[in-house]
């Protein structure tokens, strides 16, 4: 008779994990939204949060401080990356369905450029060192603009690049490549890959997190799902831990020595670092089918989940409290 109280226990841990991992603080609704939604971002000068809704050819603005919705940006074809600038108050949104990469004036969102020619125009993001938005697209390519768009910068790649980070006191550039099954390691200064980690534990990876202090790269992987961490000094994985499936993005909390990754299976979970790379899930929150794209703000201790239209429910925004 004392199994089944072990279990109980077990259970009972488990649960509470989950429930003080995150908290539910505030729900945004998106009554107007349906399709596909991607990548976020936050101007936080200006209490603003942007989201790319891929399906509805829209980007949406919300306020984070109030949770009012602010603006729907219109003129869109399957937003997917975005980059705001704030010191040149300049919003960047990489379009997949028309090729472009568009830029925002970011208080009047009146459009000031459009950039053509990137097939699948996707993920974006910002080299403060350089001062160049760096946006993946094509069959292989990484593109850099200057912040007027001008393109200064493209290195070629073994397949469409998916997720990517840069280091802050490095020179490198650290690019998922699911076609060719390999994370590629570019070096900013020569603007050249200089090499390619394969990965042989799992593959379809998409989102990437960075732990610069530690030397940890965090892959998530959809086949077979499951988080990778890499060491940046060698390349080499060092840990793997199970995930829900079909992750779309990886954000690491370095106050908490956590990852949270949003899973389109209906589930945001949250990996606790340990000592000696070794990982565990302690929460697995039950989200919505799809909902796959998130954004942690350090700056305010909040975790953005974008929620789709689904199962007769509108789409919005979920505010977590990580605690």
């Amino acid at each position: 008779m004392k199994l089944p109280v072990i279990i109980l226990a077990c259970l009972f841990v488990l649960n509470a994990g989950a429930q003080t991992a995150l908290q539910l603080v505030r729900t945004i609704p998106l009554p107007g939204v349906s399709g596909r939604i991607d990548h976020m971002v936050v101007d936080t000068q200006g209490h603003r949060l942007f989201m790319a809704a891929l399906g509805n050819d829209t980007v949406e603005v919300m306020d984070i401080e109030t949770g009012k919705h602010l603006q729907t940006i219109s003129g869109c074809s399957e937003p997917q990356g975005l980059v705001f600038l704030p010191k040149f108050n300049r919003l960047f949104i990489a379009n997949g369905g028309s090729d472009e990469l568009k830029i925002y004036d970011g208080g009047k969102f009146q459009l000031l450029k459009t950039i053509g020619s990137l097939s699948d125009a996707d993920n974006a993001r910002f080299d403060a060192t350089d001062n160049r938005v760096y946006v993946g697209y094509g069959s292989g390519a990484l593109g850099g603009f200057d912040t007027n768009g001008v393109q200064v910068a493209n290195i070629p790649l073994d397949g469409h690049p998916e997720s990517f980070q840069l280091e802050k006191k490095g020179n490198r550039i650290f690019v998922n490549v699911p076609g060719d099954r390999s994370v590629a390691v570019i070096d900013r200064t020569q603007q050249k890959v200089m090499t390619k980690w394969r990965l042989e534990a799992a593959h379809s990876n998409f989102p990437m997190a960075l732990d610069e202090a530690n030397h940890r790269l965090f892959i998530g992987c959809r086949s077979p799902a499951r988080l990778l961490v890499l060491d940046t000094t060698s390349g080499k994985t060092v840990a793997q831990v199970e995930i829900s499936g079909d992750a779309d993005d990886v954000f690491y909390d370095a106050k908490r020595q956590r990852v949270y990754v949003s899973c389109g299976e209906g589930f945001l979970d949250v990996i606790q670092c340990n000592a000696g790379d070794h990982y565990e899930r302690i929460a697995h929150e039950p989200t919505r089918g799809g909902a796959r794209t998130c954004f942690f703000l350090p700056d305010s201790d909040r975790l953005y989940l974008a929620v789709p239209k689904r199962f007769g429910q509108d789409a919005e925004i979920r505010v977590y409290q990580p605690q």
